[in-house]
């Protein structure tokens, strides 16, 4: 089992920037929970407490990124995409700012906090955003690369992170590339694209399933923006059906943009769309959230059963 993946951002951010001094980060009071009080400690002239400021913080990162700085901008996915998401339109989208806007607690992660801390529509709303890229990661050893990535990489950036433990998927010294998904399971019968959390339970139904003779391909698609459209189309082609799982609104989010990829390319196979339907989460144990709202590896292997009977 991995470690938590705020643990693993924490840590990459010290990790890469420690040493490179236009790296700064700024959080909205929830430095503890978000993990970026690591950097803090490693680096107290370079973190800012904005307090529970959330606009404010990002334009102040816009105004830091206007000046050579690399800024890190950290509080929960669902506050920071919503009050943080004016300055993020108007300045980091705007003027391709080389802002980092890394959600906590994406989905249903924050399990008890209550609903309204729940994120299930924030892929949807960033990946609109011109100029931004939008990524997922399923894993430690990801996570780890998507922060080393985004110090490198000159765009505007959200990164939806969780604050629970995932199962690894990778192995350290895997090679990630933006733009480009990841097969991680092979099969011929179907296709389940998924990100964050749900590449974990993908992997796991993809398992039971083929305990009856169904073999199922699993793409980690960590990368929604841009997309790899060529490995999708690829997947639809070669599958003949494609589910999409994410721990997010099926309207808007990943499951969107895959259908467009198929659209665009003509690509006329069975789908099926694994997520929440256009709800607000309850709280309660993170488990029985995902099985409650059909995230869980039943629910998914349920998808794919059906999605196979259109066919």
């Amino acid at each position: 089992m991995g470690k938590a993946i705020r643990d693993v951002y924490g840590e990459a951010l010290v990790k890469y920037g420690k040493d490179n001094k236009d790296v700064v980060v700024l959080d909205a009071d929830v430095s503890g929970s978000t993990k970026s009080a690591t950097f803090g400690k490693a680096c107290p002239d370079r973190f800012f407490n904005m307090g529970i400021a959330e606009a404010n913080m990002t334009a102040a990162a816009a105004g830091m990124a206007s000046v050579g700085k690399i800024p890190f901008v950290n509080t929960f996915a669902v506050f920071l995409t919503t009050i943080g998401l004016l300055p993020a339109r108007a300045l980091g989208s705007y003027s391709k700012l080389n802002i980092k806007m890394a959600g906590a607690y994406g989905g249903m992660s924050d399990a008890f906090d209550g609903p309204s801390h729940h994120a299930l529509e924030d892929i949807a709303v960033m990946r609109t955003l011109p100029n931004f890229k939008v990524f997922v990661p399923s894993d430690a050893t990801l996570t780890d690369w998507v922060v080393k990535n985004a110090i490198e990489d000159k765009s505007p950036m959200y990164i939806r992170l969780s604050r629970d433990v995932f199962p690894d998927i990778y192995q350290e010294g895997e090679v990630f590339e933006e733009g480009k998904g990841k097969i991680v399971r092979e099969g011929t019968d179907a296709t389940i694209i998924a990100c964050g959390l749900m590449v974990g339970n993908s992997l796991k139904a993809a398992e039971e399933l083929a305990k009856e003779g169904i073999q199922v391909r699993v793409v980690d698609m960590f990368c929604i923006k841009p997309l790899d459209n060529e490995l999708i189309v690829r997947c639809a082609k070669e599958t003949g059906a494609i589910i999409s799982a994410e721990e997010h609104n099926v309207i808007g989010g990943l499951g969107g943009a895959v259908a467009e990829a198929l659209c665009q390319a003509g690509a006329q196979v069975p789908m099926t769309f694994v997520g929440t339907h256009d709800l607000h989460g309850e709280c309660g144990p993170y488990a029985k959230l995902q099985e409650k709202y059909g995230l869980d590896a039943a629910a998914i292997a349920k998808a794919v059963r059906e999605t196979l009977a259109r066919k």
